[in-house]
């Protein structure tokens, strides 16, 4: 971070490949699942993948975020969000309502961060990762311009800096070993979607410090 280009190369990397195994998984067809992904699961795959990946190309850059506008951003995400929100106020136990609200959370934070690096150029808080402030260049519709709210980020970082520690804490539990040919073994082992959350909660905690 902090004018460091390498810095943004490596969390799109890695926020990246996250975001392309949660997207593998929910790809593979039903066989390959072994029928045992639900509806809430799949959806958690999709979340992720939205997530890890708009991470990924906001994280590049400038020259290789492929230039979609900062209101498309905004509106993927918030639509992601009220969806989660929705689902999450609509059906599913304890269990189900937590993890789609946790996926609000990423969208609306997304969403936070896209606003705020569209605002206007020089704005403080604004360009501390090289790689995030292609959309801080260029002139934003006053619509966009948002100036950066302390609690907001602070709560945001807190959320996700306990986030990173709770799952952290998960990986270190043991996990059952998943039957199946090398690939499909390592698709859904599920250490590997706990290090998948974790790369997620550390990605968003670096993109709100930074911003």
């Amino acid at each position: 971070m902090h004018g460091a280009p390498v810095l943004g190369w490596l969390l799109a990397a890695l926020t990246g490949a996250a975001g392309l195994y949660c997207l593998a998984r929910l790809c593979a067809p039903a066989s390959a699942r072994g029928g045992a992904r639900g509806a809430a699961a799949r959806e958690s795959d999709a979340a992720a993948a939205l997530m890890g990946l708009g991470m990924a190309v906001l994280a590049l850059p400038p020259a290789h975020q492929g230039g979609l506008p900062p209101v498309a951003w905004a509106a993927v995400f918030a639509g992601a969000g009220a969806w989660f929100t929705a689902a999450a106020l609509r059906r599913g136990g304890p269990g189900s309502r937590a993890h789609r609200l946790h996926h609000a959370v990423d969208a609306g934070a997304m969403v936070y961060m896209v606003l705020l690096m569209a605002g206007p150029a020089g704005h403080p808080g604004h360009g501390a990762m090289a790689g995030m402030t292609g959309m801080t260049n260029a002139p934003a519709p006053a619509v966009l311009a948002l100036d950066p709210v302390p609690l907001v980020s602070g709560l945001l970082l807190l959320y996700f800096g306990g986030y990173a520690l709770w799952t952290g804490t998960r990986l270190l539990r043991p996990a059952h070993a998943v039957a199946g040919p090398g690939g499909r073994a390592l698709l859904w082992m599920p250490g590997m979607s706990r290090a998948c959350r974790l790369v997620m909660g550390l990605g968003m905690f670096s993109m709100l410090l930074a911003g």
